[in-house]
């Protein structure tokens, strides 16, 4: 029997031209594998519908015909159609309020929900995901943020030269025009003011990497957290040279009880014995990127509070930037009051004020907290996830979802990632009823 998958066309918001799988994929879906493939046309995909059609695909408006339904962001409520598939980022796991419509929609129609994020080998590694993506293009935009923010303040920066990610052609351009950048640092010096420059990393994981592999295109020098204060008080530091800081789970929170160590594995199982000590790196950072996972159950990272205690003691502290890749509204940096865009990039939260002005203007910190910033380098964020769910579109594909869900012959990697199975919360998401 002959399977059939359709491509949906993104529409969240206009920045949003990822597509799940490439043309070429679609070609070896079709020929190697004989799955029907159909394209549902997008006028802003990054890959045209031409791309497609010359591989075999038939692109329609509507993909009422297929099934099984591939996207890649989160799909309106009165889209979902009676007892489909659907693949894609649901962004509910967490009972996102926003996407409850969409979930209970999803249950009410019979449908099954697979989303990327929870699809995951025996050892819980995510084998679908842009993590990667979100680091680059949030490292650009965070540099982009910082040398806008210090030409506001009137200091000049080799950095301002540095533009937002999405108004590079191509990553690859993108890297070329900070790797010059580079030279110019290393050459000719950082402005006195902004010496030395710390950037630090919240988390080590692929979306700090990505941040990381932008980031070392300039010159750089890397230190432990625990280092920073003793550096910083010897002046031992270079203007043609920044500061590079990675901080892991413990050096960010403590026990609460002095008579205990940290352990890595109790604080992933025990979060409420922990708290944050982040603060104390704070008056030293100039840039903080945030590339970690949190969850409400976690203690925050950076409070409302720690920011005012540093405004309220230092005039002019030397945190200009944070880069919240990670995107937690509310989150782990407390000060993301809200997402923002490509269009709208982003805002200074005013800690004395605990309020937000939009742009550069006031008396705080530049927070960039684009939520879907793999969207900006669209191309080879699609080559790159494609690669990693093509070895599961044919599983999915074959699968019976007429049958019971242990039935169902999905594969292990892929029933973890099912939130919902023909309207019922599969075993794993049972607590997701309580969002509802």
């Amino acid at each position: 029997m002959t399977q059939r998958i359709g491509l949906r066309r993104e529409d969240k918001n206009p920045w949003e031209r990822r597509a799940p799988l490439i043309p070429t994929h679609v070609r070896e879906l079709i020929r190697k594998e004989g799955i029907e493939v159909f394209v549902q046309s997008s006028p802003n995909r990054v890959f045209p519908d031409a791309d497609y059609e010359r591989e075999g695909a038939s692109v329609v408006n509507t993909l009422e015909s297929c099934p099984i339904i591939f996207a890649v962001k989160e799909i309106p409520p009165d889209v979902i159609e009676k007892e489909k598939v659907y693949i894609f980022f649901s962004h509910t796991i967490k009972g996102q309020p926003a996407n409850m419509p969409m979930l209970r929609r999803i249950c009410d129609h019979k449908c099954t929900l697979i989303d990327y994020e929870r699809i995951a080998d025996e050892k819980g590694g995510r084998l679908v995901f842009f993590g990667t993506q979100a680091g680059q293009a949030g490292m650009i935009d965070t540099l982009w943020a910082y040398g806008q923010r210090m030409e506001h303040l009137g200091i000049k920066t080799p950095l301002s030269s540095i533009k937002q990610a999405f108004r590079y052609p191509s990553l690859i351009a993108a890297k070329e025009e900070i790797s010059k950048v580079g030279w110019d640092i290393k050459n000719k010096g950082l402005e006195p003011s902004e010496v030395p420059l710390f950037c630090g990393f919240a988390g080590y994981g692929r979306v700090s990497q990505g941040a990381q592999e932008i980031f070392d295109l300039l010159p750089f020098e890397q230190i432990s957290p625990g280092a920073i204060e003793e550096f910083a008080g010897k002046k031992d530091y270079s203007s043609y040279t920044l500061y590079k800081i990675i901080f892991k789970e413990e050096d960010m929170v403590e026990p609460l009880s002095p008579d205990l160590a940290f352990e890595l594995q109790d604080y992933y199982d025990n979060p409420q014995k922990y708290r944050s000590i982040f603060k104390k790196y704070l008056p030293y950072l100039s840039i903080l990127v945030n590339c970690i996972y949190w969850e409400p159950r976690y203690p925050r990272f950076v409070t409302k509070s720690f920011l005012k205690a540093l405004w309220t003691r230092e005039s002019t502290p030397r945190l200009k930037v944070i880069g919240d890749i990670t995107c937690d509204v509310d989150g782990s940096i407390e000060c993301t009051v809200r997402a923002t865009s490509p269009d709208d990039p982003v805002f200074v939260y005013e800690p004395l004020e605990d309020a937000i002005r939009d742009g550069f203007e006031g008396r705080g910190i530049v927070v960039m907290a684009v939520d879907n910033l793999p969207a900006e380098i669209a191309l080879e964020s699609s080559i790159f996830f494609s690669h990693s769910l093509m070895p599961l579109v044919k599983g999915i594909a074959d699968a019976d979802f007429s049958s019971e869900f242990e039935q169902s012959r999905l594969t292990d990697a892929v029933k973890k990632g099912t939130i919902v199975y023909r309207g019922k919360f599969t075993p794993e998401f049972e607590y997701m009823r309580d969002f509802l």
